[in-house]
């Protein structure tokens, strides 16, 4: 990352990150992963039981909160500081994996 561009770019990334409404309805940004979904389910089987049962509830309250048509009060907003990548470690652990064992899977042993 460059020195110079982060400060210009944060506040931009930052503004439409909250343009996009996702925290407004109480969700965090790897609460809407759905790249190679499953990768995905592999990492979602990986997390603690308690961001697990997080995830369960965030999704539970944002589907209430479009079936009533508007966004949860500001209080409930998911905050920038609070939107971690909580799901982003366990999607890269399980690519590694995958990657790995395809390499093993097609080894070629040459004999001497």
């Amino acid at each position: 990352s460059s020195r110079t561009l982060k400060p210009l770019v944060t506040p931009i990334a930052l503004w439409y990150a909250d343009l996009m409404g996702y925290r407004q309805m109480g969700l965090k940004y790897d609460d809407l992963q759905y790249f190679r979904p499953e990768t995905v389910q592999q990492a979602l089987g990986r997390l603690t039981p308690r961001e697990a049962y997080d995830r369960a509830y965030r999704m539970k309250m944002s589907l209430h909160t479009s079936a009533l048509h508007k966004p949860l009060p500001k209080e409930q907003w998911v905050s920038a500081k609070d939107d971690v990548r909580y799901l982003k470690p366990h999607i890269e652990e399980v690519i590694k994996e995958e990657e790995e064992r395809f390499t093993w899977d097609n080894m070629i042993v040459a004999r001497q």
